[in-house]
C-alpha cells in the first residue's frame, strides 16, 4: 500500500468514514419517530470519547514524536498546532449559520438560511476535524512506511467511522421531523459527511508538499477536534442535565478508541 500516493489513501479513508455516515443517516428508513433522549445521549457521549482518545493517541503523541525525530522540541508544534486547531474551529463556529438539534436558536452570523440547512452545517462542522484527521493519520503512515503507523491509521478510520454511524442517524432523523422526506432526509444527512474526504485529502496535500509541518497538522486536527468535543458533542450528551448514559458514552467511546489505537497501532 506505500506505493499509493498519500492522497489516495486519504481518501480512502475518508470515503470509508463518509460510508458510515451515509449508512447512519439511511436509518431515517427505519425508524418511524426519534431516537430515545437516553440513545441520543449515549451516541454522543461515544462519539466524544473517540474523538479525545484519537486526538491523543493518534494525533498529538505521533506529532510529539515525529518533531522529536527531527531533532526538534516535541511539545512546541503539538501546543501551537493545538491552539491553532481550536481557533480555527471557533472562527467557524462563530462564522457559520448553523443549528443544532433540539435548539431554536442559530449560531454563527445572521442568516436567512432554512434551518434544515443550517441543521446539516451544524454536524458539518463536526467532520472537517474528523477527515482531517483521518487523512493525516495515513498520510504519516506513507511518510514513515511503517506498518505499525499504517495499522494505527486504520484503527482511527474504524473508530471515526463507527461514531459517524449514529452521528449520520442524529442529522437525518431530526430533518425529518422538519418536513422532509425520507430521502431528502437521507441525503442531506449523508453529504454533511462529505466534508470528510474533501478535509482529509486537502491537508494531505498541504501538509504532504512541506513535511515538517505534518506534526503541526496532525495537533491542528486534535485542536479542532477537542473544541467540538468540549464545546458541542459533551454539553449535547447531557442536555442541561447529569447524564449517566451520556457519561457512560464518552467513557465507552474512549476506551473503544484507545483498545483499537494501541492494540493495532
Amino acid at each position: 500500500m506505500n506505493e499509493l500516493h498519500p492522497a489516495l489513501l486519504a481518501l480512502a479513508g475518508t470515503g470509508f468514514t463518509f460510508l458510515c455516515t451515509a449508512a447512519g443517516a439511511a436509518m431515517v428508513f427505519l425508524f418511524r419517530g426519534e431516537i430515545k433522549a437516553s440513545f441520543q445521549r449515549i451516541f454522543l457521549g461515544f462519539a466524544a470519547g473517540v474523538m479525545i482518545a484519537a486526538s491523543v493517541w493518534s494525533l498529538l503523541i505521533p506529532a510529539i514524536e515525529m518533531a522529536e525525530d527531527a531533532g526538534g522540541i516535541g511539545w512546541v508544534p503539538a501546543a501551537g498546532g493545538f491552539v491553532l486547531g481550536g481557533l480555527f474551529l471557533l472562527a467557524l463556529d462563530r462564522l457559520l449559520p448553523h443549528l443544532h438539534p433540539g435548539s431554536s436558536e442559530p449560531e454563527g452570523i445572521s442568516s436567512s438560511l432554512k434551518r434544515t440547512t443550517m441543521l446539516v452545517f451544524a454536524v458539518t462542522l463536526h467532520n472537517i476535524p474528523e477527515g482531517m484527521a483521518v487523512g493525516l493519520a495515513f498520510a504519516l503512515s506513507i511518510q514513515t512506511g511503517s506498518p505499525v503507523t499504517m495499522a494505527g491509521a486504520m484503527a482511527l478510520a474504524l473508530g471515526m467511522g463507527l461514531q459517524n454511524f449514529p452521528e449520520g442517524a442524529a442529522i437525518s432523523l431530526p430533518l425529518k421531523k422538519e418536513g422532509l422526506s425520507n430521502t431528502r432526509s437521507f441525503v442531506y444527512g449523508a453529504l454533511s459527511g462529505i466534508v470528510e474526504p474533501i478535509g482529509g485529502v486537502l491537508a494531505v496535500l498541504i501538509a504532504g508538499s512541506i513535511t515538517p509541518l505534518m506534526p503541526w497538522f496532525l495537533a491542528f486536527a486534535a485542536g479542532a477536534m477537542i473544541y467540538v468535543v468540549v464545546e458541542e458533542l459533551i454539553p449535547e450528551a447531557h442536555l442541561g442535565e447529569h447524564s449517566h448514559a451520556g457519561t457512560a458514552g464518552v467513557m465507552l467511546g474512549f476506551l473503544v478508541m484507545m483498545i483499537l489505537d494501541v492494540a493495532l497501532g
